[in-house]
């Protein structure tokens, strides 16, 4: 049988993999791609998931919660948050302890990419401050609201959202240069010569049927869990090295997320932003609390963001009869599942079925806006093009819980290693000391700047003694995860270099937020679609 030569294979067909593809085949229209993903439609259970064992889920989801497997990867249940990462994350501090392995010089490079993602997410022009926005231009989060320290312009955007494989599988079957195998596994490399060329990779089905995929590059966009787990089962990709990185499944981190205070805001409620904003296409926007750089490296405290949340709905003293009604819909089998990804559903149910009797006191005491505002709610969030992202109720008494989402010291024993037939995943993951002092010292500076400008104060639901403890308690992620195959100057710090590179080779990259070596406050899915686009230009450059 004639063997096809491929001019790029990518593994995976997350928003990463499908954006590398696309850009690549409009940048070289004649040039072939070979496109591998390991799941299958309309299959969720699958066997990498059940091979991935968490040794602590204290702070991290189980496997299933935290990726997809199947065309669109994780997009499929992504909430669409669009979110820019800051200058401070490529700048090494010592709270990072020599963790930060990036540089400012590609911060300012990544971010020429920002437009042509925007395009791919469709959320909007690449504008993340409401100053560069001119109808929003000089407005407050609150009345009052003045602080030196804490912007409180910066914005969130949100894309329709986008499912990249409902959105793009049209586009990708109709190419004719683009070649999709669904239902394989990118499993093993052939070996680097001398100048470090791969030629080979093979794939595997769920029967294990193999194919033999040759190319001229490759693409690891598997995520960053699936992805280490190829790169950790390839150790012959860096036999033209002296040993394999040391970095390669280390500094595993993710996010702090949680709600440990309530904000009273002193000013008319109606002039407090609490929710989305659009833009003039109609774009969702969100404002939050970010602690600006200047003030961040001073105090040695970790990059994070605030926003303004609904207060706890399970907790039925939230007297909101529409919360309740939610609450409720939430927690019935069927519906749930239908209304929110797990990990999502379990962080407004804490998986409690509580206190009925007063969420339906609740519902009839509100009654009949108890069901007229989740059917609006309903109807914009699941029936609309451009979808309502979220869910966020007006406070006449101008008081909102507030949710942070803070970055994580990058850890070397948060690690990802093989089992010792090297087929399943072992993640060990775990919280510092670092991480939580610096959620709690943060709230702190918030409530003082609020306070020094009368806009308003925290309230605190926990004893001070106890912030530390149920900090640690509710933060779980294992959904944004980085770190674990990260950028550096050379496989003394790094796995990959700053093009994505893998050191060792000379042909294979790693396209994911597995290369971002801090996790500051953002999501990562926005901006590793911006790696991606950069990637695709650079492969252009090289094999013209």
């Amino acid at each position: 049988m004639h063997k096809i030569l491929y001019d790029l294979c990518i593994i995976g067909t997350g928003p990463a993999g499908i954006i590398t593809a696309l850009e690549y085949s409009k940048l070289n229209p004649n040039k072939t791609i070979a496109l591998i993903e390991y799941g299958k439609a309309g299959i969720i259970k699958n066997q990498l998931d059940d091979s991935i064992y968490i040794s602590d889920l204290t702070n991290h989801h189980p496997a299933y919660e935290c990726t997809n497997k199947g065309f669109g990867g994780t997009s499929q249940t992504w909430g669409g948050r669009c979110v820019m990462y800051d200058e401070i994350d490529f700048i090494d501090r010592p709270i990072l302890n020599n963790g930060c392995t990036w540089n400012l010089n590609l911060f300012e490079e990544v971010n020429q990419y920002l437009p042509k993602t925007a395009e791919y997410f469709e959320c909007g022009e690449a504008k993340f401050d409401l100053n560069q926005i001119g109808k929003f231009k000089n407005t407050r989060i609150a009345d009052n609201f003045i602080s030196d320290d804490i912007s409180d312009t910066v914005i969130e955007r949100w894309s329709m959202p986008t499912r990249f494989g409902a959105r793009y599988r049209n586009e990708i079957e109709e190419n004719k240069n683009i070649f999709l195998f669904e239902g394989y596994e990118g499993k093993l490399f052939g070996e680097p010569n001398s100048n470090g060329d791969i030629s080979t990779v093979e794939i595997v089905d769920w029967n294990n049927n193999t194919k033999l995929i040759t190319a001229k590059s490759f693409v690891i966009a598997a995520g960053a869990q699936e992805t280490t787990r190829i790169l950790l089962r390839n150790v012959q990709l860096f036999k033209n090295l002296a040993s394999v990185p040391d970095a390669l499944g280390k500094y595993y981190q993710g996010h702090l997320s949680g709600k440990i205070a309530t904000v009273h805001f002193n000013g008319n409620p109606k002039n407090t932003d609490f929710g989305f904003l659009r833009d003039s296409d109609g774009t969702y926007l969100r404002r939050r609390f970010q602690f600006k750089k200047d003030f961040l490296v001073k105090n040695n405290l970790l990059n994070t963001a605030i926003w303004l949340d609904n207060p706890l709905y399970h907790d039925p003293k939230h007297s909101s009869g529409a919360m309740s009604f939610m609450y409720m819909a939430m927690i019935t089998p069927f519906l749930g599942k239908k209304l929110a990804p797990p990990a999502i559903a379990d962080s407004i149910t804490k998986g409690k079925v509580t206190n009925l009797k007063e969420h339906f006191l609740n519902i009839a005491k509100d009654f009949p806006s108890s069901i007229t505002i989740p059917a609006s709610i309903f109807y914009k969030r699941y029936l609309l093009k451009r979808k309502l992202p979220g869910v966020f109720l007006y406070s006449p008494e101008n008081k909102y819980a507030l949710h942070f989402h803070s970055e994580q010291v990058p850890d070397s024993d948060n690690m990802m290693t093989l089992t010792e037939d090297g087929k399943g995943l072992i993640i060990d993951y775990k919280l510092t000391d670092d991480d939580v002092n610096s959620v709690i010292k943060l709230h702190k500076k918030l409530d003082e700047d609020l306070r020094e400008s009368n806009c308003g104060y925290l309230e605190y639901w926990f004893d001070e003694k106890d912030l530390y403890n149920e900090i640690k308690k509710m933060s779980r992620d294992g959904l944004h995860q980085s770190g674990s195959t990260r950028i550096g100057n050379s496989d003394v710090n790094g796995v990959v270099d700053s093009n994505l590179k893998l050191f060792g080779t000379n042909n294979v990259y790693v396209c994911s937020s597995s290369v971002f070596p801090t996790s500051g406050q953002a999501n990562p899915t926005f901006y590793i679609g911006a790696f991606a686009v950069r990637l695709a230009k650079n492969l252009t450059n090289l094999n013209s």
